[in-house]
């Protein structure tokens, strides 16, 4: 079901009628009503909630569900304030269409709107809009059910879909009575009352994932699932060597490949569109193509690390944080600590390869594509084809996993490119395992020099953190305005100095921006999943350099009052991990806290270390605090996945560079945690008081610290170099 309002500039909630005698309710979220103010025409609104005469209840959610569980948090918010059975809401993906602006991304109109899935931001941010929305049908409901039994309002409550009369017992069904609130005047919205916390029958309740009976028995359709008439499948040759094009190519051999239907060029090299995945691909390897390597040719990952540490000696950098004066402060104090740490390029690995779906109609073009940036495809297929913005039709499946893959545009313009180029046919442009291995933009890489300084009771007085590295801002073009003249990239500092907690009077925090030309991209927590790794694991050295215990010691620095809730958690972790008491022989235990996307996160690894350098962790103790909590369950599944993502990473990851070419290919190369390899995970929720936090990203950024500062507890050997060197460890 669509349809449209246009509800004037200032206008946020509005009812309308829906097809067959429903009620709609449209609304802004307060990032797309800032998109209308400053737009020269309404923006007109899709329709977000329907009640229809048969008691359904649809939300039209314009954010991605790739495994997170938005959705479903959504809907829980829509029945507890339209005093629905969860079960009775079924969410429906929403096109695209500035509606669906998410406030997180408010600042990206100059590209069409910012309607994209990203930053834990799903639930915090259009949680409230879209509790709002569910009152308010609710009260225009209650109003027309007491019309309809011609009773007072004030004496009707409601209770599972029905207005009931109190006094009398009677009751009608919000169906019955959906097309008469539809003619009614929305409340205004300061007239609106959203449940308190103590009123809450849904939203705090560890409920069931409605989406999850759809992918067990096979109904979900991700992008891979996608069928059109006269489909061809497509696979792309790109250039061996990061950055590469085109000189030539011949066609002949792929073309006699049976199947193989068109070879065309497109931006980023040639693609072979075939009745099917396999003689596509088969084409592919039939055919030849001349490259012109470019300047990547010539580099190499130790290139990269060495340029880097002699970047890291000079000037030029820029400042992110600074407080006191460091440059005295370095100059006393009792001891000098200093350390080397870096971090690899990483890949995402998505379980569902990169793919996208296209036709191109000549003055229009319809898309299905597993995106988290509906706004951002919109722009750069506009760039790529000169179409407009509304010429372009973009419909979101399932994704079989985003960690921010899925807010790149690549796969999506290469399906219109090749659609396009193959005479406006439909087209699927599927990647291999091998492609998105070797040409996606990854989690950057840096080199990270440290010092401090301890006073006579060990505690520091100065800190300096200098990142040199790839920046994330130089190839995410959309937020290419958030780059600093001075090449600061936030994400690159992003936990390293944004949000420094520990209370240290001096403290420098740089950053020089540096990189050879590797892809970089957003990836699960962003820069929090390297600073994080870097500051805690700092933190420990400090602690063992004053011979103190490093939860105690993280204790004592986390005096500042921005601090209190990640002690909180630290405090939360430590008791229920027991701290301080025996364990196994053999077995050790690290901490770790960060605070990342609203939310404040500590865990507690218990780590053994074989003769041979085997890392087993046997435990994993968890502690978060994200404010008030809509699903339990969700949350506890989001920190899990995020630690497990991180714990994947600190043990194996890492991209590596020859020549201009990855190294790495496939899940034999680039492995993943096996469920034997699996710890016993525990999460602890910690309800806090204040704004929402995330739950998808801030349980990634301390695993990695509190496995590798275990790892110093049972061997004495500091890893500061990820992923962990087995061989650095054997005996």
């Amino acid at each position: 079901m669509k349809t449209s309002f246009d509800p004037g500039r200032r206008n946020f909630l509005k009812a309308g009628a829906a097809a067959g005698g429903g009620l709609i309710i449209g609304f802004y979220l307060p990032g797309a009503a800032r998109f209308a103010e400053a737009a020269a025409a309404p923006v007109k609104l899709n329709s977000f909630l329907t009640i229809g005469a048969d008691d359904k209840v649809t939300f039209f959610c314009g954010q991605a569900e790739m495994g997170q569980g938005a959705h479903n948090a959504l809907a829980m918010m829509i029945a507890e304030e339209l005093e629905v059975d969860l079960k009775d809401v079924r969410v429906e993906q929403g096109g695209i269409d500035a509606a669906f602006g998410n406030p997180r991304y408010v600042g990206f109109k100059a590209v069409g709107g910012a309607q994209a899935t990203g930053g834990s931001s799903s639930v915090r941010n259009v949680g409230v809009p879209v509790r709002r929305a569910g009152a308010a049908a609710r009260t225009m409901l209650i109003g027309a059910g007491a019309e309809k039994m011609k009773v007072s309002r004030q004496e009707c409550v409601a209770d599972k879909g029905w207005v009931i009369h109190r006094p009398s017992g009677k009751k009608v069904s919000y169906g019955a009575v959906a097309a008469e609130a539809a003619k009614m005047t929305p409340p205004p919205e300061a007239e609106l009352k959203l449940k308190a916390p103590a009123e809450f029958k849904i939203i705090g309740k560890a409920t069931k994932r409605q989406d999850i009976p759809l992918k067990v028995n096979g109904k979900a359709i991700y992008g891979l699932d996608v069928k059109r008439p006269g489909l061809l499948t497509a696979v792309v040759a790109r250039s061996p060597v990061l950055g590469g094009k085109v000189k030539g190519f011949n066609a002949d051999g792929a073309m006699k490949v049976k199947g193989v239907k068109k070879v065309v060029q497109i931006s980023s090299g040639v693609a072979v569109a075939a009745d099917g995945f396999w003689a596509a691909k088969k084409g592919r390897d039939a055919l030849e193509v001349d490259w012109d390597e470019g300047a990547m040719a010539q580099v190499s990952s130790p290139d990269m690390y060495k340029s880097w540490a002699e970047l890291a000696k000079g000037g030029g950098a820029a400042e992110r944080l600074k407080t006191g004066d460091v440059d005295k402060a370095l100059a006393g104090g009792a001891k000098r600590v200093e350390a080397i740490y870096e971090v690899p390029f990483l890949a995402h690995a998505c379980m569902e390869p990169m793919n996208a779906t296209a036709h191109f109609k000549g003055d229009a073009v319809e898309i299905w594509a597993p995106t988290q940036g509906q706004s951002w495809n919109q722009h750069w297929v506009s760039q790529a084809t000169g179409l407009k913005p509304e010429a372009i039709t973009i419909h979101t499946t399932y994704l079989g996993g985003g960690f921010g893959r899925r807010l790149e545009s690549d796969f999506v313009v290469e399906a219109v490119e090749t659609s396009r180029a193959a005479g406006n046919v439909p087209v699927k442009v599927i990647w291999t395992r091998e492609d998105d291995m070797q040409h996606s933009p990854y989690r950057p890489a840096s080199h990270n020099v440290l010092t401090a300084v301890l006073d006579a009771n060990g505690m520091p007085v100065a800190w300096r953190h200098r990142v040199v590295g790839a920046s994330i801002l130089k190839y995410f073009k959309t937020f290419a305005h958030l780059l600093r003249a001075d090449g600061l990239d936030p994400t690159s500092v992003q936990g390293a100095g944004d949000y420094f907690p520990y209370d240290i009077p001096n403290v420098h925090v740089d950053y020089i921006n540096n990189n050879p030309g590797v892809p970089s991209g957003f990836w699960r927590s962003v820069g929090n999943s390297q600073n994080g790794f870097i500051l805690e694991s700092f933190v420990d050295e400090l602690a063992h350099a004053a011979d103190k215990d490093p939860y105690q010691y993280r204790r004592q620095l986390l005096a500042k009052p921005l601090a209190v809730r990640l002690l909180a958690v630290l405090d939360l972790a430590a008791d229920k991990a027991g701290w301080g008491k025996p364990l196994p022989a053999g077995v050790n235990r690290g901490i770790a806290a960060h605070f990342a996307y609203g939310s404040y996160c500590a865990q507690v690894a218990e780590v053994s270390v074989a003769k041979d350098g085997t890392v087993k962790v046997h435990r994993v103790v968890a502690a978060i605090d994200p404010g008030w909590v809509v699903n339990p369950e969700m949350m506890a599944a989001q920190t899990e996945s995020g630690l497990i993502y991180g714990l994947t990473a600190a043990l194996y990851g890492e991209i590596t560079v020859k020549n201009g070419r990855v190294e790495q290919s496939n899940f034999n190369d680039y492995k993943m945690l096996r469920i034997d390899e699996t710890p016993k995970v525990e999460v602890h929720i910690l309800q806090g008081q204040g704004e929402q936090g995330g739950a998808g990203e801030p349980g990634t950024p301390p695993i990695a610290p509190a496995v590798t500062n275990a790892i110093f507890a049972a061997t004495g050997k500091r890893v500061r170099k990820l992923p962990i060197n087995r061989e650095l460890l054997r005996a």
